[in-house]
């Protein structure tokens, strides 16, 4: 297949920046037909990944995706400048080196409800795959503390883009295959889908549109820690009730007992009488603090 120079070069809004590049367009298509021949064989490979991921009980959701053929040839252009300043004006893409330079041709995107579920999951990936790069995106002001600690890297986004991005490695068959994973809570899901498909539908995002992006960002970062904190309360609140239904039943075995002695011994002296009266007076104090419990839990 061939692709029609003009034409894609206009609908990517690529063709003042290939002005400067040198580009062989038939290395280029070369790519572009080559990639369609492994297609397939990546979106098993997707499918295989995003099986594994689900097995997470911290996990949501997944997604899994295979690069559009177009999207590749879109990317390989742009990265052309950054490539040969890294590998020096000699470099160019070739069929033999775009797999491992586009490390996104598989993409993976694991979804968790609350941040603080993170840490979990990232302890899977690193145990599951072997991992050789970790990219935390963060807006400024957020808590990179944790991220430091692991040693990952961080990239503070000014979009406020957040997510954790995975490089993983590994060899279905012998020639080895790079997928990205990205790890976000929902809220980051779901600004990162909005900001994403705004970002492809201009040249150059509109400045109303960026303000109420960055906006919108910040909703969804309060949103993040607004269900952190009521995660947390709902595990303080989990224990409050076990610890009522402990002492609950500690009561019941308590009267039990005391019924049992008394019907079970018809002659009680005084002595035994005062002990029995005192035990119950103490259950009944307790059933004080339980009730005050009990209005607590269902305030």
């Amino acid at each position: 297949m061939i692709i029609n120079k003009e034409e894609f070069l206009e609908k990517y809004h690529l063709a003042d920046k290939i002005k400067t590049m040198d580009i062989d367009w038939q290395v280029i298509n070369d790519i572009y037909n080559d990639f369609n021949e492994y297609k397939k064989s990546y979106e098993s490979q997707a499918d295989f990944i995003a099986t594994i991921f689900r097995t997470h009980k911290n996990i949501h959701s997944v997604k899994s995706r295979v690069k559009d053929p177009d999207r590749l040839i879109e990317k390989i252009i742009r990265k052309i400048p950054s490539r040969k300043q890294k590998y020096g004006q000699d470099f160019s893409f070739t069929v033999d080196n775009y797999k491992e330079e586009i490390t996104d041709l598989i993409g993976i995107r694991a979804i968790h409800i609350f941040k603080e579920d993170w840490e979990e999951i990232h302890k899977f990936i690193m145990k599951t795959w072997k991992v050789i790069e970790i990219t935390a995106n963060v807006r400024d002001g957020d808590d990179t503390e944790k991220f430091k600690e692991l040693g990952i890297e961080i990239n503070s986004r000014k979009s406020g883009y957040r997510s954790v991005h995975y490089l993983i490695e590994f060899f279905p068959t012998n020639q080895k295959v790079i997928a990205e994973i990205q790890v976000r809570t929902i809220f980051e899901e779901g600004y990162g889908e909005i900001d994403h498909k705004l970002r492809y539908s201009h040249k150059e995002i509109p400045e109303v549109l960026a303000l109420n992006l960055l906006l919108f960002n910040r909703i969804a970062g309060s949103s993040d820690e607004m269900a952190s904190l009521i995660n947390l309360l709902n595990k303080n609140w989990s224990q409050m009730e076990d610890k009522y239904d402990e002492a609950l039943q500690t009561k019941n075995n308590q009267i039990l007992e005391i019924k049992d002695k008394i019907l079970n011994n018809i002659n009680i002296n005084e002595k035994e009488k005062s002990d029995l009266i005192c035990s119950l007076d103490k259950i009944l104090k307790d059933d004080t603090a339980i009730n005050f419990a009990k209005n607590m839990i269902q305030t």
